[in-house]
């Protein structure tokens, strides 16, 4: 029989390491080995596309990971602002946990109704099958403290982990007796979003702003 002919995989598509059946997608990393970082100013997420939503009763939080390789796929005005707060968290975080290295979260807490109560404590991370506490929680806002939320006013803090989080493999958020698995939806996203922001940034486009 006559071998078969490997079909060509187009340029853009072997520089990136991806296969022609999976161009909207990366390879996923190893556990435990983030992915190398992607150049910033190429992102086009939002803050919401990059975010676990969970709601507990009148309480409405919303998650968003720090870390480089995540923030860095968000539009360049996001990309600045988040990382920006986690930049100035960084030093105290530090002193807080010990760890020069922690994984940090912004979580925003909102609700519709007056005098809902927030436990900060009580949100906390499923990696690996393993559930992680926080091991330190920064207020952001000053009302964060209060453990209240006043009727459509956000408060905000960064929880920092120091413990196995792998944002590259599933991760369940959970509050009390809530939890939501949104993440697993979010991955794919990221890795399609990576695969752009290599391809523009491989393509001699400018940089945005």
């Amino acid at each position: 029989m006559t071998p078969r002919r490997r079909r060509r995989v187009p340029g853009i598509l072997a520089a990136l390491g991806l296969t022609a059946g999976c161009a909207g997608a990366l390879p996923m990393a190893q556990p435990g080995r983030p992915p190398a970082l992607p150049p910033a100013g190429y992102g086009t997420l939002r803050q919401d596309d990059i975010s676990v939503d969970l709601t507990s009763g009148d309480l409405r939080l919303k998650v968003t990971p720090l870390a480089e390789s995540v923030t860095r796929l968000a539009a360049p005005d996001t990309y600045q602002r988040l990382s920006a707060l986690a930049g100035q968290v960084q030093t105290e975080v530090v002193r807080r946990t010990g760890s020069a290295n922690p994984v940090l979260f912004l979580v925003s807490a909102y609700s519709e109704s007056p005098d809902v109560p927030v436990v900060p404590e009580e949100l906390q991370l499923i990696s690996n099958g393993v559930r992680v506490r926080p091991a330190a929680i920064v207020p952001v806002t000053a009302g964060w403290e209060q453990r209240r939320l006043r009727q459509r006013q956000t408060e905000m803090a960064i929880y920092a982990f120091t413990g196995d989080v792998d944002l590259e493999t599933d991760l369940v958020v959970v509050y009390g007796l809530e939890q939501s698995n949104e993440w697993s939806a979010i991955l794919p996203r990221l890795r399609a979003e990576r695969a752009r922001v290599l391809a523009r940034a491989g393509g001699g486009d400018a940089a945005l702003p």
